[in-house]
């Protein structure tokens, strides 16, 4: 059976919780003395308490979560940091300079880990002094800000600790470019497309990243494709399960249908991929000599052995282009290499490879009706159309996340 999650806003930022029994009768306490009194001075004092109720319950929950798991994930972190400083120290860094620069990657992620951790810590100690502060009636309502903004970190942080301990796939640490593409050239198809791309970019605004759009190639009727660039760690692990086709179901009596594919490659933050391709191997072209409605400095590379063509538009010149190009045909062939379970990239069989729109339908949006999202990969279903398409789509991401985990488990 489909789990469901009937929610007015999905985001990793806010918290669903509703207030307690108590909040909620001193709440109607409050309203019945307003009503009573005309005075808009007292109006002004009872929403603030209101107010109160909820950001208490609130901070009180993040610092709660924190206090049960921040301590002992921090002495975690820090025995294993100091095994691995002890592990380098006993390494012949010049002997094995692979195994050396592979010690020296998981020491600094254990390091920021801690330093991630204590920060957290931090922040939820000052929230809670806050809210013991107040119970002596010693601040005033504009603390509350700050504790909130403080518990949102705290959040924040957590989730992002927890995703880290469950993304421990290849590549999953890195950045994501994403490219996604109209199903067709209708304006329906293409607002789609563009309706699209805002999720996931108001997703990435949600978490307080950077989602930078890269490319947009325009047509009369809307956008024909986008690609979006997420330049933040462990992007590519929180959005692979987004691959395939997602379709937006407009009419419940004519099955009319919009749909736009989504593609995730790895995109690299501390260096390209170690490996060459051929020259022989490459059809190199530039779209706009022959189409002078595309980008003046569009570079299209199609890899030869394998069939995949990838672009790259969005930098100022040719050459910039083509290196971004040929970065994303690398960590395309990566990918697939990775797929097909092969170590090497010159081995990938083309007859094996999938394309995006041959990939199993991934997701559905229902606009007409009772307005949804069901996704068909996990099963799950949100009886929320709106929130999702406003980039909450994290127990979407969540999900996925965990099936894969379940999967590696067997």
């Amino acid at each position: 059976m489909a789990a469901k999650i009937i929610s007015g806003g999905c985001s990793w930022r806010r918290f669903s919780r509703n207030l307690d029994k108590r909040a909620a009768a001193a709440s109607r306490v409050l309203l019945f003395s307003v009503r009573s009194s005309h005075s808009m001075d007292d109006m002004d004092t009872v929403y603030k308490q209101l107010g109160l109720f909820s950001l208490k319950k609130k901070i009180k929950d993040a610092v709660l979560k924190a206090e049960m798991l921040a301590p002992d994930a921090l002495e975690l972190e820090e025995e294993q940091w100091i095994k691995q400083e002890e592990t380098l120290r006993y390494c012949d860094l010049w002997d094995d300079p692979t195994k050396s620069d592979e010690i020296f990657l998981k020491l600094a992620a254990r390091a920021k880990a801690v330093d991630t951790l204590k920060d957290l810590k931090y922040k939820a100690e000052e929230a809670k002094l806050i809210i013991q502060l107040d119970e002596m009636d010693a601040i005033d309502y504009s603390l509350f800000e700050q504790a909130y903004d403080s518990s949102l970190d705290v959040s924040r942080s957590l989730h992002h600790y927890e995703m880290s301990k469950l993304l421990n796939d290849q590549y999953d640490v890195e950045g994501a470019c994403m490219v996604i593409k109209s199903g067709s050239h209708d304006t329906k198809s293409q607002m789609w497309t563009e309706q699209v791309a805002s999720m996931y970019i108001k997703w990435a605004e949600k978490l307080g990243q950077n989602a930078r759009v890269a490319e947009t190639l325009r047509s009369r009727n809307g956008v024909s494709s986008a690609t979006i660039e997420f330049e933040f760690e462990f992007a590519y692990g929180y959005l692979l399960g987004e691959r395939g086709v997602h379709r937006l179901i407009t009419s419940s009596t004519t099955n009319e249908v919009c749909s736009a594919s989504v593609e995730i490659i790895p995109l690299f933050l501390r260096a390209s991929p170690d490996f060459e391709v051929k020259d022989e191997d490459l059809n190199v072209t530039y779209p706009a000599e022959k189409n002078h409605k595309l980008a003046e400095h569009m570079v299209r590379i199609q890899h030869l052995p394998s069939g995949i063509t990838v672009e790259s538009s969005g930098e100022r010149n040719r050459f910039a282009n083509r290196i971004k190009a040929l970065n994303r045909l690398k960590a395309k062939l990566l990918v697939i290499a990775k797929e097909q379970k092969i170590s090497d990239v010159y081995k990938i069989n083309s007859k094996n490879i999938v394309e995006t729109w041959r990939v199993e339908e991934t997701r559905r949006y229902v606009s007409k009706g009772q307005k949804m999202v069901v996704d068909l990969k996990t099963g799950l279903e949100i009886l929320d159309l709106k929130s999702v398409l406003d980039g909450n789509i994290g127990p979407l991401l969540g999900a996925h996340i965990g099936m894969r985990r379940s999967i590696d488990a067997v």
